[in-house]
């Protein structure tokens, strides 16, 4: 039997298995994780709206799981940050590796070998017996172990030997990165001993992690297409080929994949006849990286908005109806940036400064 099959229907699905429709409420943050998938983070409030906009997840229940390192900030696919579940961080170590060698590559070409950064390594790990320290604190006390790459390492963005160090350790689960204050929009860390490094004992080869990671992918979001994991992946064709191949993937519509017991649950799936409005951000699961923050229902994005820290309200257009529930959706959102993070971050780099025109046109546009 053929699903019937509308462009409506296949992003309310992805709705329903990212848990946009309610029903992961209740879950902490790990289970939540573990249900939709990674969450990407580039220094901003991403992650927080994510378990948010999932499960009703406040600010403090995150960093608590934070802080007990039932959650963490990792090194994981094509090298990016993301936050994973415990259960993930081997895997999402093992298949990030083999992005970490970018800045190295840059320092062995200014002439630092492979025994220089292992001596600093070692260097920072015996620093690092006294406990979590600051980039600055790491400075000082590795000495000579660590030097500058002068003029032209500035011109290359990578001033010093440590921060190569630094992301080799991490990718390898050596070490990992503790937030000073606890939280994931903000980023000052310092730099902790991982023991046990998740990776002691990890026994997949490279291409068997990426088999795993291939069946996280479609069942995170329910079918997804060859070129999505691929660019999630950040493999080749060939290799990402590879990856879905001992799946057993099979084709829900168009280039759309899915694992067996999803195409079966997709077919029996219903649209929602009522709206589900939820917030997301512009690095959302359900939606493509976007410029601004969107607004959706069941999938589909029917709005844009962005936060006025000044005024401490979402500022919003749909291109639907405004309704009450819309409102009220649009409102526990802001609540919530309001009341937990103060402000919604969209990377470090971030501020109300540079996003004053942006909301200053947003503004614009909703009164016109």
């Amino acid at each position: 039997m053929v699903p019937v099959m509308t462009d409506a229907k296949l992003k309310a699905w992805w709705s329903h298995r990212q848990g946009l429709d309610g029903s992961l409420a209740g879950l902490n943050p790990p289970k939540v994780l573990e249900k939709v998938g990674w969450a990407r983070s580039v220094g901003g409030a991403a992650p927080y709206l994510t378990l948010f906009s999932r499960a009703g997840l406040r600010r403090a229940e995150v960093d608590a799981a934070l802080a007990a390192a039932e959650i963490q900030e990792l090194p994981s696919a094509r090298g990016c940050t993301y936050v994973l579940p415990a259960m993930d961080y081997s895997l999402g170590l093992a298949v990030g590796r083999q992005f970490a060698e970018a800045e190295a590559k840059v320092a062995r070409k200014l002439g630092v070998t492979d025994d220089e950064i292992a001596r600093l390594s070692e260097a920072i790990r015996v620093a690092l017996r006294g406990g979590p320290m600051a980039p600055d604190a790491i400075r000082a006390a590795v000495g000579d172990a660590a030097r500058s790459l002068g003029p032209e390492g500035v011109k290359k963005g990578v001033t010093t030997t440590i921060p190569v160090a630094l992301g080799l350790m991490q990718s390898a689960g050596d070490i990992r990165r503790v937030p000073v204050n606890g939280r994931l929009d903000q980023q000052r860390y310092k730099y902790a001993l991982w023991e046990p490094n998740p990776l002691s004992g990890y026994e997949r080869r490279d291409a068997e992690s990426f088999v795993e990671l291939a069946r996280l992918f479609f069942g995170w979001m329910g079918c997804a297409t060859a070129a999505g994991f691929q660019a999630f992946s950040g493999l080749g064709v060939k290799a990402s080929q590879a990856a879905m191949a001992p799946l057993g993937l099979e084709s829900v519509t168009g280039d759309y994949l899915a694992l067996p017991d999803d195409r079966a649950a997709f077919e029996a799936f219903e649209v929602p006849k009522v709206p589900q409005y939820a917030l997301v951000s512009n690095l959302d699961a359900i939606l493509a990286e976007l410029p601004v923050h969107s607004i959706v229902d069941r999938g589909q994005a029917v709005g844009k908005w962005l936060f006025d820290p000044a005024s401490g309200e979402i500022v919003w257009t749909a291109s639907v109806k405004v309704t009450g529930a819309l409102r009220e959706a649009v409102a526990v959102t802001e609540a919530y940036i309001r009341e937990d993070l103060e402000d919604f971050r969209s990377f470090s780099l971030d501020s109300p400064k540079s996003r004053a025109p942006r909301i200053q046109a947003l503004r614009a546009e909703a009164s016109a």
